[in-house]
């Protein structure tokens, strides 16, 4: 009983993690409306939430920061790929393929975390978990729509694929990292070696001071672009990033990722709310669809 307890409550993290991520969506794009690029965007998200977290766990939790050289390599790897990675190359494929096939194309990677733990991890993995991952794909691909734009650009697809590299690498290196560190120093130093990448592609002090105080209009309400851009830091970021670390500690990498592809259908569903983005009835069957393949891997 106390494992399903456990396996209960990280699904639940783990979910929350994911609805949490998705509400930086419409967030990012009230301030990207203002006149910032995504890049900009990601760079001052990121720090933001480093600069915010790492005092904190430092005051509260200090030994929570106490790494050995051995954990370099953790550190590295989930921050640049975690962290980092998976926003760098989501926009850089945003900006060369329509959103939907950049949506698809990262979120391949719970295919990739199953294929790791098969193949690397020898673990036979069920027949349930590979019919939903591919039926949750499917899903996804069906809400993104991608049968509406054609063109096709290597760079992009490539760009995505290595998203989805990054993306299958935080997985993995938060289920290693979470059984062995505290879930908030683990973080706190992901933010600060994914920070440091992000401001060195996109230096916040290259922005125009004006930028900060413009208004973002978001389901009706404005607010300064600082005031959006703190609570993505804190809302979209740092909460997310310590609810999904916690709960890789009980819940295996190949079910957590296939818990990810909510994140996608709840960002559409704000988007609608927000935004006034409608769902149509195709987008409703394949969330329907999407929803049904992560039920599966969940029964298998």
């Amino acid at each position: 009983m106390a494992v399903l307890e456990r396996t209960a409550r990280a699904t639940g993290l783990s979910l929350t993690s994911w609805v949490l991520f998705a509400s930086s969506g419409p967030l990012a794009k009230a301030v990207m409306v203002a006149g910032w690029s995504p890049a900009a965007v990601t760079s001052v998200r990121i720090a933001l939430a480093a600069v915010l977290l790492v005092p904190v766990v430092a005051v509260l939790r200090p030994r929570a920061l106490r790494f050995r050289r051995a954990d370099l390599w953790l550190l590295l790897g989930y921050g640049l790929l975690g962290v980092a990675g998976v926003q760098l190359f989501f926009f850089v494929a945003v900006a060369r393929v329509p959103v939907g096939v950049a949506m698809v194309l990262v979120n391949l990677a719970p295919a990739l975390v199953a294929l790791w733990v098969r193949v690397v991890r020898r673990t036979r993995l069920p027949g349930l978990v590979w019919l939903g991952i591919g039926l949750a794909v499917a899903g996804l691909a069906v809400v993104a729509e991608i049968w509406q734009d054609t063109r096709l650009d290597l760079l992009g697809v490539a760009a995505g694929l290595a998203s989805a590299l990054c993306s299958a690498g935080y997985f993995l290196l938060g289920e290693h990292g979470a059984s062995r560190h505290d879930s908030f120093g683990l973080t706190a130093a992901g933010l600060a070696i994914g920070a440091v990448v992000m401001v060195a592609v996109s230096p916040p002090w290259l922005l125009p001071s004006e930028l900060l105080t413009a208004p973002s209009v978001l389901g009706g309400l404005r607010a300064p672009v600082w005031l959006a851009l703190l609570v993505l830091a804190v809302v979209g970021t740092v909460l997310p990033y310590l609810a999904g670390l916690r709960a890789l500690r009980d819940l295996p990498s190949a079910r957590a990722s296939v818990l990810a592809l909510v994140e996608p259908l709840v960002a559409a569903v704000l988007a609608w709310l927000l935004l006034g983005q409608a769902l149509g009835l195709t987008q409703l069957a394949g969330a329907v669809i999407l929803l049904t393949g992560a039920v599966l891997v969940q029964l298998g």
